[in-house]
């Protein structure tokens, strides 16, 4: 769980199973699907699936976050980007896969 506060000192609790969810999978071909993920500005919840017979590391220098999973792992990481952009990411194991993560305007 995520304390949020709020103005006046209130707090309201955030649990990573109510934020916004997107899934990026580690393909048994080497790949990311989808190689480029776009999510709205704000605090979200990617679910990362390696769906490969080996190990994988999700990697992001510019969001400073990296997770590895075995195979047949399934994990999350939870981002809280304000700034819209393109933020690359890659599996540390296998550095040729690459994607993006594209952050867009708040809806």
């Amino acid at each position: 769980m995520c304390a949020l506060a709020l103005g006046f000192g209130a707090t309201v609790m955030v649990r990573a199973d109510e934020l916004p969810t997107y899934t990026l999978t580690f393909k048994a071909d080497g790949t990311f699907e989808p190689a480029r993920l776009e999510v709205p500005a704000g605090r979200f919840k990617i679910v990362l699936v390696n769906e490969s017979t080996e190990a994988v590391e999700f990697e992001s220098l510019p969001l400073r976050k990296e997770k590895v999973l075995g195979p047949g792992v399934k994990s999350f990481v939870v981002l809280k980007l304000s700034r819209p952009g393109e933020y690359p990411f890659f599996d540390d194991f296998h550095p040729e896969v690459k994607g993006t993560l594209v952050v867009t305007s708040s809806p």
